[in-house]
């Protein structure tokens, strides 16, 4: 049967990579208003190709943002097997249409929306996130219908708004709930931990975000007529961050670990076999050294425990030269991943409240909660996660590992907390694609590896 499936994808390559492509070339920007036009056609043209594909129906539903695209396939045999009381399985594919900026448009070294292959990669913008794992999604599907395999019902939701926090979604899932009864939702938005060593994700950490601003004085002020006796607000502003964390590598809101779990000892050991080589870590990243929470390893703290991070920091004079002055302002962005069982809205407020009681009276301080969204774990004993983890075995060669991740998919959890549906996480993304910085790319013989796992994956379900 594999070998069936490679031909079929090696014989239709050209007309995928066509398609693939023809997606990549709409420049759907999510944060960027000049690019609400493009969001449409993106949408549009994913309409085109779904039912391409065989898509029974395909709608795009308009939302306070950019449009969701729905689409479904109900297989013919779903009635009659209702009737024998064996209900056929329902599942819900989820991807996203929408892509990061491209700036630092001189680091590209081809055009981000001209798809570009070169050393068994495609390079553009969204070649992997999301555009390359969501046709990944669909090829699988595609096959399964044109072999006469497709033994369950398969919906489609392509969002245009994952990459600013999915903010028109939980409404579309409320509004929608009938329409979107699954037995499982299957994502691929996430990364396997090498080429040769697939895995899938277990787990997802949650976020918080702020925008925090301190005032001092109402003007600018000459640093020599007024430095040593009037609060300087980036000073206040460096120093209250730096705190949050101890040397331990703790955070210091009150109450911010009152929910965080331990990671269970079984968990731990299955982290530690994770093949991880450190030095290789810290020279592809370019530092001497790592750090962070005390007693845990460099896998376990990207993934399984919570940090806090200045993801912006400025004010003051920041000019070609010099400009001696105390600025009247000073502004960061921070947030704070966040582990399963941990609220984030319960930590948003605490770091609101905690922020404002350390701040000194010589500023005043602003801090604004932007977005958030919750954890997420998947039990490895799932049927359909078994399923997923044959599928892989059998399109890579080997049994994939089950691990956690650092990201987060805030939906994963809407989609728990609303639908009352468990997600699979099969992705295919590999660290060097280099997702929302230039030179996206995708691997071209992982995703081919990816439509099989995804065939094999349907196979198992319905078996």
């Amino acid at each position: 049967m594999s070998i069936e499936i490679r031909k079929y994808i090696e014989q239709e390559m050209p007309r995928i990579i066509e398609e693939w492509s023809s997606l990549i070339r709409i420049p759907s920007i999510s944060s960027e208003n000049s690019h609400r036009h493009d969001m449409l056609l993106c949408a549009e043209r994913w309409r085109e190709l779904l039912l391409q594909a065989g898509m029974q129906r395909c709608d795009i539903v308009p939302t306070a943002g950019n449009p969701i695209v729905y689409a479904e396939y109900t297989c013919p045999q779903s009635e009659s097997s209702k009737a024998n009381g064996l209900p056929m399985k329902t599942i819900l594919v989820y991807g996203h249409y929408d892509v990061m900026p491209v700036e630092p448009l001189e680091l590209w070294q081809s055009s981000p929306f001209e798809p570009n292959i070169r050393e068994g990669r495609l390079y553009a913008r969204g070649a992997d996130d999301d555009k390359g794992q969501s046709m990944i999604q669909l090829k699988a599907f595609e096959y399964m219908l044109r072999s006469g395999e497709l033994g369950c019902n398969v919906k489609f939701i392509l969002e245009g708004e994952e990459e600013i926090g999915s903010p028109s979604l939980d409404a579309f899932l409320e509004e929608h709930k009938q329409l979107l009864g699954c037995d499982i939702i299957l994502v691929s938005d996430t990364s396997m931990i090498g080429k040769d060593t697939p895995s899938i994700t277990t787990g997802l950490r949650g976020l918080a975000y702020w925008q925090v601003e301190v005032t001092g004085p109402n003007r600018d002020l000459h640093s020599g007529h007024f430095g040593g006796a009037v609060a300087n607000p980036i000073n206040v502003l460096c120093r209250m961050l730096a705190d949050v964390t101890d040397n331990n590598g703790r955070i210091q809101i009150p109450g911010f670990y009152d929910d965080v779990l331990p990671i269970p000892e079984a968990e731990r050991e299955m982290i530690a076999h994770i093949p991880f080589d450190l030095e290789q870590y810290k020279r592809q990243i370019g530092v001497n050294a790592v750090q962070g929470e005390t007693g845990y390893s460099t896998l376990e703290r990207n993934s399984c425990r919570p940090s806090f991070d200045v993801c912006g920091i400025w004010g003051g004079y920041t000019g070609e030269g010099s400009k001696t002055v105390i600025p009247s302002k000073a502004y960061a962005k921070v947030s704070c991943r966040l582990v399963p069982n941990q609220n984030h809205e319960k930590i948003s407020k605490a770091f609101v409240e905690y922020l404002c009681s350390v701040a000194p009276a010589s500023v005043s301080i602003t801090v604004t909660p932007m977005h958030g969204g919750q954890g997420y774990v998947c039990p490895i004993d799932l049927p359909e996660y078994k399923a997923a983890e044959k599928g892989f075995e059998k399109a890579f060669g080997k049994k994939p590992l089950a691990a956690r991740r650092g990201g987060s998919i805030p939906i994963i959890a809407s989609f728990e907390r609303i639908l009352g549906v468990k997600t699979i996480l099969m992705g295919f993304g590999l660290e060097q694609n280099a997702i929302h910085s230039p030179n996206e790319s995708m691997d071209i013989e992982v995703f081919k590896k990816g439509i099989e796992a995804v065939v094999e994956f349907y196979r198992e379900i319905t078996k």
